[in-house]
């Protein structure tokens, strides 16, 4: 039995498809999940969901930085006999740009792990959705910065992986797509799945600055921002993790563009 967190997201959800189609039986949880919800900030609500569980993946939301303590999740999760634990984690721990705080208290659980470390995601820009459909505009910082954005399709596919086989215990993958990628490329690309040219306008530090920190707590905001205007070459590398974990190249942008192409029509 394979918990998944988070299971109703951009990595979650495919996750839990990947799992079912190969035969697993997972249990989806999520704030809102019909048969399991729960909450991270709460860890005792975790413990139905986890009763005769495996391996769990663990996604902490935003908000978990701000509120919630991954010791006790982890003091549950062992307490419940799990013996296999999947990280989320960021790009940014491996370059030092965010904290190693949740890592450290998985590596040091007494549990098998596996951390898996995306860095930019292809599905940031479904920010752009509305402005898109709208006025087939996109408005970004750092226009022509680039980094190699992960689709969170090969994430998820990767989790399934090392959540299913050996051979992953103690391993940590950097997650990228296979080519940098700037937000005017990015705009390019959606402009080609919607059949319709999207223009590009940069927005300024200040201004993206503003307009994150409505959903995004502020140090996350200043890291992001310091990666999207300042890359260093480690986090503009394409990383070969996809494609040693899965057999096959990364997915491409434009790619996922494609495949999302109904969310900016």
């Amino acid at each position: 039995m394979i918990v998944v967190t988070g299971a109703t997201g951009n990595v979650g959800r495919p996750l839990v498809e990947a799992l079912t189609a190969a035969g697993e039986q997972v249990r989806a949880v999520s704030r809102k999940a019909t048969g399991f919800p729960a909450d991270l900030t709460e860890p005792e609500t975790l413990k139905p969901a986890l009763e005769g569980a495996d391996a769990v993946f663990l996604l902490t939301s935003p908000d978990f930085l701000a509120r919630g303590n991954l010791g006790d999740v982890m003091d549950v999760v062992r307490g419940a006999g799990v013996e296999r634990v999947v990280l989320l984690s960021s790009q940014g721990v491996g370059t030092q740009r965010h904290p190693s705080g949740l890592e450290d208290v998985v590596k040091t659980s007494g549990l098998e792990w596996t951390m898996l470390r995306p860095g930019n995601f292809a599905s940031n820009a479904f920010q752009w959705a509305e402005s898109v459909r709208t006025r087939r505009l996109i408005e970004a910082p750092y226009g022509d910065i680039a980094l190699p954005a992960v689709d969170p399709s090969d994430i998820a596919e990767v989790a399934a992986v090392v959540l299913r086989e050996p051979g992953h215990a103690g391993a940590t993958y950097t997650l990228t797509g296979p080519e940098p990628v700037s937000p005017r490329q990015q705009a390019a690309a959606i402009g080609e799945a919607v059949g319709e040219p999207v223009q590009f306008v940069e927005l300024s530090r200040a201004d993206a600055r503003s307009r994150m920190l409505t959903f995004m707590p502020e140090p996350v905001v200043e890291s992001t921002l310091d990666i999207l205007g300042e890359p260093t070459a480690e986090e503009q590398r394409v990383s070969p993790d996809v494609e040693r974990v899965l057999a096959r190249p990364a997915r491409s942008f434009a790619n996922w563009a494609t495949r999302n192409a109904p969310a900016f029509r």
